[in-house]
């Protein structure tokens, strides 16, 4: 009878720890947050490195982008629109100053590319996500040089959006 319950408390046991590890593979990926920014006029959340990798600003222009930046290896703008990829390859082709060196990912709706103003090379995305019946134009902010894994960090993180869903009516 004692061996019937060690085994019955074993299986028990194992049980509960095998549902915990589900919750784990759900888990929110460390030093990573979701970003809701409804506030800020646009139905999605993304998410973005936490405010350990630096200070978290959401900043709303006056032509309607929404930048993002976390310190200097986060900075993403956004804003609702079809976008064109063909006309983004096509300016990054054609950039007299910023010159063109390399496709990194070619994507029917993304693109990122290595390019040099000087001798070291800088890294930036363009993609179009859509996230419900909306689309948005997501690319990195002009100005930093980014590494390659640092721009395939905010393009996955571009890629990611999720519409985020209206609270529902209060009763």
């Amino acid at each position: 009878m004692k061996n019937l319950i060690t085994l019955l408390f074993i299986s028990f046991s194992i049980t509960l720890m095998s549902c915990g590890g589900k919750k784990e593979t759900t888990a929110k990926v460390p030093g990573m947050m979701e970003l809701d920014l409804t506030s800020h006029g646009l139905p999605i959340t993304i998410t973005i490195p936490d405010s350990s990798k630096g200070k978290v600003e959401v900043v709303d222009q006056s032509w309607g982008a929404t930048e993002i930046k976390v310190g200097k290896e986060f900075q993403v703008s956004i804003s609702e629109g079809e976008g064109d990829i063909s006309l983004a390859k096509s300016d990054v082709k054609n950039n007299d100053v910023n010159k063109f060196q390399k496709y990194i990912v070619e994507e029917p709706t993304a693109i990122l590319y290595e390019s040099k103003i000087t001798e070291q090379p800088e890294h930036h995305f363009y993609a179009v996500v859509k996230a419900g019946a909306k689309s948005f134009v997501i690319e990195d902010i002009k100005g930093e040089m980014f590494s390659e894994q640092l721009a395939k960090n905010m393009l996955e993180s571009a890629k990611a959006i999720k519409e985020k869903a209206p609270a529902a009516p209060k009763s």
